[in-house]
């Protein structure tokens, strides 16, 4: 199926919206009426059609435009993209894994042709077309990561796995939800989520740790994890905190359902061959309470789940300011009925 990609904008005039289809395909993260930390890992294996989980990176309505937003934040900050010098082969690992799944599960928009090291890349929603010979990175307009990853929905990070962790050693990240590349670079595993309230202390982590380690080739897995964000905006990076800050106390009674937006984020991590380091690809996902309501169990779901939330999830997450407010609106569409688990829309 040819996807008709949408013209919008993650930033000054907020056009973004999603369709009917991109919010019944919205990747919810709540199974249940309450929500704590959890090692929420399953294998990532292709869902059902539609889905977001149909291909190994999905592609929606909204890639031109998030590809075009990139752009523009990697002009104004190109140390967006990072990479530490000992990272090249994990960063052709990369590109080889996007490119390959791409042209094979989208092969209407992408395609890539191999002539032993000689590649041909063409990108035809973005308009482009490359030949260059794989290993060498002088063939490139930029790096192989940042080449192929300003071409992808959704951030990445490349893991180097020695000394017993996971070390965060090369990334493009555009669209990160209140977090530094520049201060995480180079951090090991526990030094990365050092700042998560409660998981530390019930051991998320530490089996996460575990679990990733023995993460094998060709046996990706996945898992979600959200917060919550005031614009549809895709860049809430510490970097640019004066821009979008404030925006937490524009919420009101009256317009909470159109700029208070959950962030979904799909996170898929790969054993990469060569390097045998490790892709954990972020993939953001934006629905505002009213797009979402739009499916009434969800719009009861969330009622539960944020007027449940603890206290220092909602202050880690950022929604102290304007959580009361998003609950009392929500609490229209929550007529008290059981609501059976699981995620589906009605």
């Amino acid at each position: 199926m040819t996807l008709a990609f949408a013209q919008e904008s993650f930033r000054d005039d907020y056009t973004f919206k999603n369709s009917p289809e991109a919010i019944r395909r919205f990747p919810l993260p709540f199974p249940q009426d309450s929500y704590m930390y959890s090692v929420n890992m399953e294998p990532h294996v292709p869902g059902p059609v539609g889905s977001v989980y149909e291909h190994a990176f999905d592609i929606d309505e909204h890639y031109v435009a998030e590809c075009r937003d990139r752009a523009i934040t990697l002009a104004r900050d190109p140390g967006r993209c990072a990479s530490l010098p000992h990272m090249i082969e994990a960063e052709w690992d990369t590109l080889e894994l996007l490119m390959t799944s791409l042209a094979a599960d989208y092969p209407q928009h992408f395609a890539l042709l191999r002539d032993g090291n000689r590649w041909v890349w063409t990108n035809r929603p973005l308009g482009l077309r490359q030949d260059f010979i794989f290993g060498d990175a002088s063939t490139l307009p930029q790096g192989p990561l940042e080449y192929i990853t300003r071409q992808v929905q959704g951030d990445f990070v490349v893991l180097d796995q020695r000394e017993g962790t996971l070390f965060a050693d090369a990334a493009m990240v555009t669209s990160q939800a209140d977090w530094s590349l520049s201060f995480d670079v180079g951090m090991s595993f526990h030094q990365w989520h050092a700042p998560v309230p409660l998981a530390h202390d019930m051991g998320v982590f530490d089996r996460a740790l575990k679990y990733l380690m023995m993460l094998q080739q060709g046996r990706p897995v996945r898992r979600l994890n959200w917060t919550m964000t005031v614009n549809p905006r895709l860049d809430t990076s510490p970097e640019t905190y004066p821009e979008w800050g404030t925006d937490r106390t524009s919420v009101t009674p009256d317009n909470v359902g159109k700029k208070v937006h959950l962030r979904v984020e799909l996170q898929t991590m790969f054993r990469l061959p060569r390097s045998n380091g490790m892709l954990f690809s972020i993939r953001c996902y934006l629905a505002s309470l009213e797009e979402l309501c739009t499916q009434p169990r969800w719009g009861a779901r969330l009622h539960r789940v944020l007027g449940s939330l603890p206290a220092p999830l909602a202050e880690y997450k950022g929604l102290t300011r304007y959580l009361p407010t998003a609950v009392t609106w929500l609490s229209q569409f929550d007529d008290g009925r059981d609501l059976r688990p699981g995620t589906q829309p009605e």
